[in-house]
C-alpha cells in the first residue's frame, strides 16, 4: 500500500485537509471525491497507478479531516471556490488534470467550463450532473430546508470500526472486508464512549433550497475546452435512482466537446472501489495520452 502524507491548507477560512502520494516533482493529478465519501476512499485506485504521479485528494469541506464551515448548509458555489484555490495552490501556472468521482465529477465538470484555461484534462467518474426541476417545485424545496434545519438530520454512530466496515460492505458488496476496514479507519473517529463516527458534517444531508438547473450546467459543459473521459460502471445504480433515461444520459455526454466514453466491467456506483486496478489503467492511459 502507497503510503500518503497529509497536508493542511487555509482554504477560504477553512483549515483544509489534503491527502497526498508521490512526489512533489512527478506529474500532478488532482482528485476529488464524492457525497459521504472522503480522499482516503482513493487508496486502492492510486496503490495501481504504475506511472509516477504526485496525487492530491482533498477532504471536501465538511469531510473526513477538513474543517466545518458555520453555516447551517452547504453549496455547490464554494466547493467550486475551493477547488480553485486549491488547484492555484499546488498548480498556480499549469493547467491541471482534474478526476472527480459523483459529486466530485459534477463540480471538476463545472469547473471546466467556468475555467478552461485552467484544467488540461477531465476524468469524470460517474458524475452525471442531478435530475432536472421545474419552477414549480420550488415551494416545496425550500419548505422541505426550512423542516431540515428545525430538525436536523444526524449520521449513525458504531460500536466499532469492524461495525462501520460491515455497514459499508453491506451497502456494496464488491468492496472486499479489508478495503472497507481500510475506508472506515480512514474515515472515521473514535468517541470518549469507544464507539465510532463518521467523519462527516450531518449537514450535509440538509436539502439545498436552490433547485439544480439542469440547462446552466449543461452550459457550462459546453464550454468545457479540455478532454473529458466520461467513466461509468457497468452495473451503475446512479442513472436509475436518478430516473435518467439512455437518452437523458446521452444528452449530457453530448454537451463535451472532446469526451472519450468507458464502461467499467463488474462495477457499480463507486468505481474506485470496485475495480480501482481496471480503474487506474484507464485513467493512467487517458492522462498520458495513450
Amino acid at each position: 500500500m502507497k503510503t500518503s502524507r497529509s497536508t493542511f491548507l487555509d482554504i477560504r477560512g477553512l483549515r483544509y485537509h489534503v491527502r497526498e502520494w508521490g512526489e512533489p516533482g512527478a506529474p500532478k493529478m488532482f482528485i476529488f471525491h464524492g457525497w459521504m465519501d472522503s480522499s482516503a476512499s482513493f487508496q486502492f485506485m492510486v496503490d495501481a497507478l504504475e506511472g509516477a504521479w504526485h496525487v492530491l485528494a482533498p477532504d471536501w469541506r465538511g469531510y473526513g479531516l477538513t474543517a466545518r464551515p458555520h453555516a447551517d448548509c452547504y453549496w455547490f458555489p464554494d466547493y467550486v471556490a475551493d477547488l480553485e484555490r486549491i488547484v492555484a495552490h499546488y498548480s498556480p501556472d499549469a493547467p491541471a488534470n482534474l478526476v472527480g468521482h459523483s459529486m466530485g465529477g459534477n463540480i471538476v465538470c463545472l469547473y471546466g467550463g467556468i475555467r478552461p484555461q485552467r484544467v488540461a484534462k477531465i476524468v469524470n467518474l460517474e458524475g452525471f450532473g442531478l435530475p432536472a426541476t421545474k419552477p414549480e417545485d420550488a415551494a416545496k424545496r425550500y419548505a422541505r430546508w426550512l423542516d431540515e434545519l428545525t430538525e436536523r438530520p444526524a449520521l449513525r454512530d458504531y460500536e466499532s470500526v469492524d461495525a462501520f466496515a460491515a455497514r459499508l460492505t453491506k451497502g456494496n458488496k464488491r468492496l472486499t472486508p479489508a478495503r472497507a476496514r481500510f475506508v472506515a479507519e480512514n474515515w472515521s473517529e473514535r468517541l470518549p464512549d469507544a464507539q465510532v463516527r463518521i467523519l462527516a458534517d450531518p449537514a450535509h444531508k440538509i436539502v439545498n433550497p436552490t433547485l439544480y438547473r439542469l440547462e446552466e450546467s449543461m452550459a457550462c459543459w459546453r464550454a468545457v475546452t479540455a478532454p473529458v473521459l466520461w467513466v461509468v460502471g457497468e452495473q451503475t445504480e446512479t442513472l436509475g435512482q436518478m430516473h435518467l433515461s439512455e437518452a437523458d444520459h446521452e444528452a449530457r455526454k453530448r454537451c463535451f466537446a472532446r469526451l472519450e466514453s468507458r464502461t467499467i466491467p463488474d462495477s457499480g456506483h463507486m468505481v474506485h472501489h470496485d475495480q480501482p486496478e481496471a480503474l487506474a489503467r484507464i485513467v493512467e492511459g487517458f492522462l498520458r495520452g495513450r
